[in-house]
């Protein structure tokens, strides 16, 4: 007769932690040849291919390091799969707002595209072309040039406020810790 083993995960409260397991947990070792580290960062074996290679920290940064997404083409063919890729959603499309915006931000929040609106500018507009139509607009809507007219008042009150709103969403993007 076999012997018994008491579980620990009768009843409540579980005795162990979850996701703990009795049994060995599988790792995946790193794809280099030798290496007897974990391989838990994913590597494209080729572009556009959905095969992977498996690799320790070290490997990784050392296989990202030598790259090369148009290795085996000719200066050709590789300007023409970039333009290809370009065309589709597949590959990174340049924007007018990420020129003005800064590198990886590509966009602009609701309140600074109404802002745009009432300055009216387009929205790749440079923030040089902002306070050219702040200042600009406001000349033209200043109370003391249109005494006693109330949506002149009103107006220049949205031409302040939208300026305030792109001001801050600028130094915000320029701020940098020191």
């Amino acid at each position: 007769m076999a012997r018994y083993t008491r579980s620990m995960d009768w009843g409540f409260p579980r005795w162990r932690e979850y996701g703990s397991e009795r049994e060995a947990a599988r790792v995946r070792l790193c794809d280099r040849d030798g290496c007897e580290k974990p391989g838990d960062r994913p590597a494209p074996k080729s572009p556009n291919n959905p095969d992977r290679w498996y690799f320790c920290e070290e490997h990784a940064a050392e296989y990202n390091r030598n790259w090369d997404y148009f290795a085996g083409l000719t200066a050709e063919e590789a300007a023409q799969r970039e333009a290809n890729e370009r065309r589709t959603a597949n590959g990174y499309a340049h924007s007018a707002t990420n020129s003005w915006a800064g590198p990886g931000d590509g966009s602009r929040s609701r309140d600074e595209m109404k802002a745009l609106e009432v300055l009216e500018l387009e929205v790749d507009a440079s923030f040089e072309a902002v306070r050219g139509a702040w200042r600009r607009l406001a000349k033209e809507y200043h109370p003391d040039v249109r005494p006693n007219d109330a949506a002149a008042a009103k107006q220049f009150q949205a031409i302040q406020a939208a300026y305030d709103v792109l001001k801050t969403a600028e130094d915000r993007r320029q701020w940098k810790p020191q």
